[in-house]
């Protein structure tokens, strides 16, 4: 049984979710992750289809669907779809309300994409891989399932807090403290938001993998690592890198 709480994020900060994190916010290299993926997406002239595990508030999904995407998702916030569903075209989007570990959607897709690190919030390796099976049950034989997630810097390897400002900007700066157990291989994480309006916390627990554990769990689930780069805009991968896209491809045979 899942031991992930699909609602939890969406409860903490569904109601100020487009507020913290704006298109603009330069951590999130929104128009380059919508450019990425319509890529992968499209083929013999068509815009193809894309699936995204937590679609949250629309982000991506919206975007996607003005490039003439079908775009559907799974989602576990009523909070979070409410907000969707509020903004122009929301309805038009296919989302089922669950667990992405498990819950399924009519249809098989040229992508599937989980974005912000949110292949850690399952909390065991069994759910994580769980995901990635999904993942495969929803894609089309040569279909690809997009992972982004940070990379834990040396600075953040002990079991002391560090901080890093993930995000500088004019009306808005983010601030990212993290605490790494390695006995439970968890992640603490507080995002403090300095705004006009004042300071707003945003606290969540990974269960992180590295980039290799992913690709582990990728194989056990028929999927093979296609490309990794160091973020949207196809930046190489490399030792210093803070975060990962990985690209992994569905042969079209699913692993018992």
């Amino acid at each position: 049984m899942s031991q992930h709480d699909p609602t939890a994020y969406g409860a903490a900060v569904g109601g100020a979710y487009d507020a913290l994190y704006p298109e603009s916010h330069d951590a999130l290299q929104t128009e380059a992750t919508v450019a990425f993926v319509a890529e992968l997406a499209s083929g013999s002239g068509r815009p193809g289809s894309v699936l995204e595990f937590g679609i949250g508030t629309g982000r991506i999904a919206l975007a996607l669907l003005e490039k003439g995407v079908r775009v559907a998702g799974i989602e576990g916030s009523e909070e979070m779809l409410g907000r969707l569903r509020g903004k122009p075209r929301g309805n038009e989007i296919d989302v089922v309300v669950g667990d992405f570990v498990s819950s399924r959607v009519d249809g098989a897709f040229d992508v599937v994409i989980v974005t912000l690190n949110t292949i850690f919030a399952p909390g065991t390796r069994a759910d994580q891989v769980a995901c990635f099976r999904n993942a495969a049950r929803h894609l089309i034989p040569g279909g690809y399932f997009v992972v982004e997630a940070y990379v834990l810097q040396p600075a953040q390897l002990s079991s002391s807090w560090s901080i890093w400002p993930r995000s500088v900007q004019a009306d808005q700066v983010e601030l990212q403290l993290s605490r790494y157990d390695l006995p439970t291989n968890r992640v603490e994480r507080t995002f403090v938001h300095l705004r006009a309006d004042g300071v707003h916390l945003v606290e969540v627990k990974d269960s992180y993998a590295w980039p290799s554990e992913l690709d582990l769990m990728a194989e056990a689930a028929g999927l093979d690592l296609h490309a990794r780069v160091g973020d949207w805009n196809g930046a190489p991968f490399t030792g210093s890198s803070r975060g990962h896209v990985s690209v992994y491809r569905f042969s079209g045979t699913e692993s018992p």
